[in-house]
């Protein structure tokens, strides 16, 4: 028996869904968007009182995360679009 698989309807046997969103904490976000509008990873620490290590820790589990849905964003500009199709952000935002 053969399963057909539809955009609306993707079989879990397939994979995930290529725009399947992965599940962030608030921190996670609250990381994510303030490195957006920061020219180093330091100055997220600094603005959001926390160190350079556990900056990296959560933007390592926000790589992670979508790794996991199969979106991989190894890199700032991938993070940046993975937010604009998630809704996170708008490019107004930018």
């Amino acid at each position: 028996m053969s399963t057909t698989v539809s955009a609306n309807n993707p079989s879990e046997a397939d994979g995930p869904h290529p725009y399947s969103k992965p599940t962030l904490s608030d921190r996670e976000i609250e990381v994510l968007l303030a490195w957006f509008s920061c020219d180093t990873k330091a100055n997220v620490g600094k603005g959001l009182y926390i160190s350079l290590g556990t900056v990296n820790t959560h933007l390592a589990r926000v790589r992670q995360k979508y790794e996991c849905v199969g979106r991989a964003a190894p890199t700032k500009a991938a993070l940046v679009a993975r937010a604009l199709q998630d809704g996170l952000i708008d490019v107004k935002d930018l």
